[in-house]
């Protein structure tokens, strides 16, 4: 299941992410983000997990490799990728996978270190840098949870 969107400016990324959290509230999801630097990953993070009702604030994982965020309407895991290699990102695969389970949000920045393996259902979102303050949004979505997700963007 495929779907993207042309945010014009932060407002309509606001509203974007508002409607990406209100469909993964009740059921949770496995986000895996794409995008070169700048591309917004951290800032779509930030502001679902706003609409989530997270109190802590949301910064990029890049030395930690881990936040968790437990103080909103479900736990939001976010994981950056970046500074592991490919050795460092199989000592982690295992609790990637743990943390696709159940209702939790769980966002992985830069998932194209994971070297192609996370092989359980997903959400994959690209994000292309249009120019200062315009976007692109790739999602695609593989279980049926996720397509549920995906298809209430559309609306």
């Amino acid at each position: 299941m495929n779907f993207s969107i042309i945010c014009n400016d932060l407002l309509e990324t606001e509203k974007l992410a508002e409607k990406f959290a209100n469909n993964v509230r009740d059921i949770g999801a496995f986000v895996s983000l794409y995008g070169e630097v700048g591309a917004g990953k951290t800032a779509f993070t930030k502001l679902v997990c706003k609409y989530l009702n997270v109190k802590e604030k949301v910064t990029s994982p890049s030395f930690v490799i881990l936040n968790e965020y437990k103080s909103g309407v479900i736990p939001v895991y976010h994981f950056d990728l970046y500074r592991l290699e490919k050795e460092g990102v199989n000592t982690i695969i295992n609790e990637l996978e743990e943390y696709s389970e159940g209702k939790i949000l769980t966002f992985v920045e830069w998932a194209e270190f994971s070297q192609n393996v996370l092989p359980f259902e997903r959400i994959d979102v690209n994000i292309n840098y249009i120019d200062d303050s315009k976007r692109e949004f790739i999602f695609n979505a593989t279980g049926e949870n996720n397509i549920k997700i995906i298809n209430g963007l559309k609306e």
